[in-house]
C-alpha cells in the first residue's frame, strides 16, 4: 500500500484535498480551503514527476499565500452587504401589523405581527385605533411600538 501511494503522490495529494474541503464544511473561516488550494498545485508537480519534498514545500508556500492572498477577497464576498441587513426589533421598521387591542390616544394598545403581540402605541394619533384597524411599524422604544394607521 506504502509502495503504491509513493508512485502515485497525486492520490495522496487529492486525498489532503477532499478532507481539507470536508473539514471546511464545518469550520467556515476559509482557512482549511487554503490548504485544499495549496494541496492542488501539489497535484500538479505530482502528475509532473516532481520529488516529494518539492511538493510538500510547494504546499506550504502555496497554502501561505493563499491564506495571504485569496482568503480575504473569499470573506469579504461572503460577507458582502451583511451590515445593511436588520435583525431582532429592526426589522420590524415598515411592517405592517392589526391592532388587537384598541389603542387609545396618548396611551397604548397591542398589535399582532407576525404572530407575536406586542404592546404598541401612535404618538402622532389624536384619535383612538380600533381593533382590527391594519398599522405601520415606524419606531420603536424597547419593546413598545410606534405605529401609524395606514
Amino acid at each position: 500500500m506504502i509502495d503504491y501511494i509513493s508512485q502515485n503522490l497525486w492520490l495522496f495529494w487529492t486525498i489532503i484535498t477532499v478532507v481539507c474541503l470536508i473539514m471546511e464544511l464545518s469550520s467556515g473561516d476559509f482557512y482549511v480551503t487554503c490548504f485544499a488550494l495549496g494541496a492542488l498545485v501539489s497535484i500538479c508537480l505530482a502528475v509532473a514527476g516532481l520529488p516529494f519534498w518539492v511538493q510538500v514545500i510547494a504546499w506550504a508556500v502555496c497554502s501561505v499565500l493563499s491564506i495571504w492572498l485569496i482568503r480575504p477577497h473569499l470573506v469579504h464576498a461572503i460577507h458582502q452587504g451583511a451590515d445593511d441587513r436588520k435583525s431582532n426589533a429592526d426589522a420590524l421598521l415598515g411592517q405592517v401589523g392589526e391592532v388587537t387591542q384598541t389603542i387609545v390616544a396618548g396611551d397604548y394598545g397591542r398589535v399582532k405581527l407576525d404572530g407575536d403581540d406586542w404592546k404598541a402605541e401612535a404618538p402622532s394619533s389624536s384619535v383612538n385605533i380600533e381593533v382590527g384597524t391594519k398599522v405601520k411599524i415606524v419606531g420603536r422604544e424597547s419593546i413598545i411600538l410606534k405605529v401609524e394607521k395606514l
